[in-house]
């Protein structure tokens, strides 16, 4: 039986340099930190995915109403932006009973992600179908009839392929956008299915945060998706794909203080990584904290507050005009 053909890519230097760091920095996060017991903090994790994967789609609710959301509290917001949440927040709680090779499973996430939102619900698109930025078209997906045997090819190749799963997890990313399968949803179960890829290969990617990443920087995001669908070659979105992974592994690695271990708990955590950002940038607002760091702008302010009371820093001037002074170097 023939190997299944894959689509076309190049592991670049820069690529093979990002997975190197990336097998790395994962294996200090497990052995030199408490990462996976950290239930706190994956949650504020997971929320940050959902929210990050949603707004980079135009979802209007702020990190804080989706925290609200995802922990039973009413928010206001337009009913569809709601339903987003709720059905991410589905979707990623089944994330690991999904077989990330089998076309069923997959449109059963897209059921998830979808239910209630459009009529093409779980199945294939029956149109054609154009990307837009602004008026300018940038992208058409594959004609309607290819399509669930392009997916069908996509996955059989992947599962047989001794690729490591960093790389395949993008380069699957990629095909799923470059394909277009759904009416609506692509990006959403495109970025899902990668996190489901990685899960697979290491569970802590079940909550690393990689989407927060790729919402801070979506104009690449999208110019590496489509210069890699107009060169019919995803080794740039790989290239792309795999720093924003190790931005997010980085990115838990400092709240731990750079990964020593210690039982430090996920308070403890927050604090570092606030005391970092301030000792950066001491101007920084608590909503700016909030955006950079990814944690709810109201557990910012209770983390401001408990690290005044307790010496670690101190507010001179207003709260526009003002700066924070560091007072201690660890908590």
């Amino acid at each position: 039986m023939s190997a299944v053909p894959g689509p076309p890519f190049t592991i670049s230097i820069r690529a093979a340099d990002a997975l190197a760091k990336i097998v790395e920095r994962i294996t200090r996060l497990e052995v030199g930190t408490d990462y996976r017991l950290d239930i706190r903090l994956h949650r504020e994790h997971r929320v940050q995915s959902i929210y990050s994967s949603l707004a980079i789609e135009g979802n209007q609710l702020t990190l804080d109403q989706v925290s609200d959301l995802l922990g039973g509290k009413r928010v206001w917001g337009r009913p569809a932006d709601i339903r987003e949440v709720e059905n991410a927040r589905d979707a990623y709680d089944r994330l690991l009973s999904f077989d990330p090779y089998d076309v069923a499973d997959f449109l059963t996430a897209h059921t998830l992600l979808t239910q209630g939102l459009i009529e093409e619900v779980g199945r294939f698109r029956a149109g054609d179908v154009a990307v837009f930025e602004g008026d300018a078209q940038v992208h058409i997906g594959a004609r309607p009839q290819f399509v669930p045997e392009l997916i069908g090819g996509l996955f059989d190749w992947a599962r047989t392929t001794n690729l490591h799963p960093v790389l395949l997890s993008a380069i699957v990313h990629c095909e799923i956008e470059t394909v277009h399968p759904f009416a609506d949803g692509n990006g959403r179960i495109g970025r899902l299915w990668q996190t489901l890829i990685l899960a697979r290969w290491n569970d802590s990617f079940a909550a690393l945060p990689m989407e927060s990443v790729v919402f801070q920087r979506r104009p690449e995001y999208y110019q590496s998706l489509r210069t890699a669908q107009l060169d019919n070659d995803a080794t740039g979105f790989i290239e792309f794909s795999l720093d924003a992974i190790l931005g997010a592994i980085d990115g838990v690695l400092v709240s731990y203080r750079g990964g020593t271990s210690g039982g430090t708990s996920g308070r403890t955590s927050r604090d570092a990584a606030v005391l970092d950002a301030l000792r950066t940038d001491p101007t920084l607002t608590g909503a700016a904290l909030s955006d950079l760091l990814g944690i709810p702008r109201r557990t910012i302010e209770r983390r401001l507050s408990a690290l005044k009371a307790s010496g670690h820093l101190r507010r001179e001037g207003s709260t526009k005009a003002g700066r924070w002074i560091v007072l201690k170097e660890h908590v």
